[in-house]
């Protein structure tokens, strides 16, 4: 019998590759074998929890019985802890009519789309980046693709976004970017934001204008000398293009906890609480009254990202270390330094290698079989991210990695490499 007919966009919306890959792994671990699970951007709550001052005001929240609808906007407590957040931690001044909160940045960033994105608009982006090709699916707008380069840190420059600015609708930047764990340097911040400005004043009064979607759920998760840059402090007229998407997820290891925040224009975000309003992906008032109290113990939180930040960093760079180690030992491997987020950018250039059996790897997708097979290593290829499907690049997610298993991972991946030809 054959599957009944839907609409246009359930018979072309793909799922996320991502969550496929991460669900097939997790079967083969539920079925007794030792992986090494470094797929998905998500914490193991034993190895990294939310800090111990916010389980118990979520646990004080419940008890207190906050479990009735919260505002469509978000409560104005948690609105009013963001913009006290926001101000102090990265001096930006927004009202509480210009936040919007919601269950993560999901239901934020397909409001977003919804509020500014007409069918056929222009929508731009690099890759790889996370969802970004979805999101405008969802909209069935014009896909304007970005190949980025590690040459580049895999973020789009200032010219990539020229050849298509022009009568377009929205641009999505990541930074710290999902999936690769870099960052926008200042200078191309600076180029991009200068280059919405002058598209948006050559346009007519009565014409839409370009938006910039600007993903810092990593920012506060930078390592070494690296410096998260946003348009605002760098271009203050980008105050009136700007949509921040952020919240509590990655900065508190709180995936689960489901809080996140938009921050932009008053007439953006009363669209997008309208839209939101039906969708009903509201974080949960219990939750929203706990980090409203959360957000303004910057003692606790400063003690706590120091820790936080430290475990992290020591995983992605001594697995860093350890990639190198390997490519200076002849094999097709390396990675770009860790920089920012839980990931890391790893290469695994290994296709048109034979395998002892004498099975040739044609594709990257042999690659990535092998290396699960062989070194039991679970990592996502940058093609579940829009690059093509031959892309030898991967990310590497450090959220669920044990650093006590770190070494004998990367003596499992060097057999695997040894027994190729």
């Amino acid at each position: 019998m054959s599957a009944p007919k839907l609409s246009h966009l359930a018979e072309t919306l793909s799922g996320s590759e991502i969550v496929k890959l991460g669900n097939a792994i997790s079967e083969r671990i539920r079925n007794g074998e030792k992986i090494y699970n470094l797929t998905i951007g998500d914490f193991d709550p034993a190895v990294f929890p939310i800090p111990a001052e916010l389980e118990e005001l979520i646990i004080e929240s419940y008890r207190n019985r906050n479990t009735s609808y919260p505002a469509a906007e978000g409560v104005l407590d948690l609105r009013k802890s963001v913009a006290t957040f926001i101000k102090e931690w990265e001096g930006l001044d927004f009202d509480t009519t210009e936040i919007q909160i919601a269950s993560g940045g999901r239901p934020l960033i397909y409001t977003l789309f919804k509020a500014i994105v007409d069918k056929g608009d222009k929508v731009i982006y690099g890759v790889p980046s996370w969802n970004n090709n979805h999101y405008t699916h969802l909209t069935d707008a014009e896909h304007c693709v970005i190949q980025c380069s590690p040459e580049n840190d895999f973020m789009p420059t200032v010219e990539d976004v020229r050849k298509h600015i022009k009568g377009a609708t929205l641009i999505c930047i990541c930074t710290p970017q999902n999936p690769t764990g870099t960052t926008l340097k200042k200078e191309s911040m600076e180029a991009i934001c200068d280059l919405i400005l002058e598209e948006n004043a050559s346009r007519g009064t009565g014409e839409k204008k370009c938006y910039l979607m600007f993903d810092q759920m990593y920012w506060t998760l930078t390592f070494g000398d690296t410096v998260h840059y946003n348009p605002l402090s760098l271009r203050p007229a980008m105050k009136e293009y700007t949509i921040f998407i952020d919240g509590i997820s990655k900065v508190f290891a709180a995936t689960g906890v489901r809080v996140g925040w938009a921050l932009g224009p008053a007439t953006v975000i009363a669209k997008m609480k309208a839209i939101l309003s039906h969708v009903g992906a509201w974080a949960p008032m219990a939750e929203q009254k706990a980090v409203a109290k959360y957000l303004l113990q910057k003692e606790n939180i400063q003690r706590y990202l120091q820790q936080f930040k430290a475990e992290i960093e020591l995983r992605l760079r001594n697995i860093h270390d350890g990639l190198k180690s390997l490519q200076q030992k002849g094999y097709s491997v390396d990675a770009i330094a860790p920089q920012a987020a839980i990931y890391l950018t790893i290469k695994l250039d290994l296709s048109g290698k034979t395998t002892a059996e004498g099975t040739l790897l044609a594709t990257q997708s042999d690659v990535t079989s092998y290396i699960l097979a062989e070194a039991k290593l679970a990592v996502v290829p940058f093609s579940a991210f829009g690059a093509g499907a031959n892309n030898p690049w991967y990310r590497l997610s450090v959220g669920t990695c044990k650093k006590e298993e770190i070494a004998e991972m990367l003596g499992k991946l060097e057999a695997a490499l040894e027994r190729l030809k």
